[in-house]
């Protein structure tokens, strides 16, 4: 079994390397052969071939949250399976998530995963051109074969974990007033924010509940923008939320950091935070994460590729039921709420309590 290869390449390597630069192709001899790709259509590479290319959303590897999720499961994959694994992030205006894709599938890598939702056009304009190769797209439905027939979405009920996260948050405030930060205004973070709001009110239907968004649709710098995140987590705990929620990528960490110096309490979201933040103050604060198991998701879309089993034009829903999403107990400050919220998960994969996905 041959030892995974990390390569990270960065926005600017990645215009370089698509102009052709002699200081880039010297690097480039040290790829794997892509001769050796395998194509698309279900997967079904040689494991001791495996090449998987992995294009980052806004902020790259680093934001400890939903880009280091994914990487920990196409890292796990490749360490299992043997293999190399191709890291790419978007430029500072992510304006260049196309090339990305092109790159990785022109480079040999198979399959390619895109991560976010925020690559849903540009999948659809790469993945046709590229028929051979596997495509997956974390957080990008596919159900209708409408991005290609080559496409596999990974998608998550978003709003299921967040409805615990929305329980345990109502069940733990002293104030009565709680709060939820977004990164970017969107379909796919108001499911975050529906779920958190209906698990609250599930407990307490009088609790106030501050919300609002960093950046409004089409602006995806809410996700890597923890000093405005600190400053609107901070508007609400000065207000009296003592308990704030975040979907906001990278951004949370500046929500971690308002909670801190307010005294007051967090709730982390896609990783374990409690487990990623490096500062002991920061990691006080994290009552609890909304855990979005994307790293399960991408390893087992690899271990699938290489089996062979990967079906395309098809969404692969991640929910409470499968173990896709939940809450972190990390520190033990929920411990004494697991009663109630297992009551609350369990009425949830029973279809008693129907999670709305949307805000009315």
């Amino acid at each position: 079994m041959r030892r995974a290869r990390r390569m990270k390449a960065s926005a600017q390597a990645v215009a370089l390397l698509l102009a052709g630069s002699m200081a880039l192709a010297a690097c480039a001899s040290d790829e794997p052969d892509t001769d050796a790709a395998a194509g698309g259509d279900g997967g079904g590479a040689s494991c001791e071939e495996l090449q998987v290319g992995l294009a980052y959303d806004e902020g790259g590897r680093g934001d400890r949250s939903f880009n280091d999720s994914a990487y920990t499961g196409a890292a796990a994959a490749t360490d299992a399976l043997g293999g190399d694994l191709q890291e790419l992030s978007p430029n500072d205006d992510a304006s260049n998530r196309d090339q990305l894709l092109t790159q990785l599938a022109e480079q040999g890598f198979d399959p390619v995963i895109a991560v976010g939702f925020a690559y849903d056009e540009v999948i659809g304009e790469v993945a046709p051109q590229f028929p051979e190769t596997t495509f997956a797209q974390v957080d990008g439905s596919n159900a209708d074969g409408s991005k290609g027939e080559n496409v596999t979405g990974l998608i998550f009920a978003e709003e299921e974990g967040s409805f615990l996260a929305g329980v345990a948050a109502a069940l733990k405030t002293e104030t009565d007033h709680i709060g939820f930060v977004g990164g970017v205004e969107s379909p796919l973070i108001e499911k975050f924010e529906a779920g958190y709001v209906a698990g609250a009110r599930a407990v307490n239907p009088d609790i106030i509940i501050d919300r609002q968004y960093i950046s409004p649709a089409g602006d995806f710098s809410g996700f890597s923008d923890p000093a405005r995140g600190q400053i609107v987590a901070q508007g609400m705990y000065d207000a009296g939320a003592d308990i704030v929620y975040h979907a906001a990528g990278g951004s949370g960490l500046g929500v971690f950091q308002a909670a801190a110096d307010s005294g007051a309490r967090a709730i982390g979201v896609d990783s374990d935070q409690y487990l990623t933040v490096s500062d002991p103050a920061l990691q006080a604060v994290i009552m609890t994460s909304m855990l979005k198991r994307v790293d399960n998701a991408v390893e087992q879309f690899i271990t699938d590729y290489c089996e062979g089993t990967v079906e395309g034009a098809t969404d692969r829903l991640n929910d409470l039921s499968t173990g896709g999403v939940g809450l972190a107990t990390s520190g033990g400050f929920i411990d004494d709420i697991q009663d109630e919220l297992e009551q609350y998960e369990q009425q949830i994969i029973d279809g008693t309590i129907e999670v709305p996905t949307t805000i009315e």
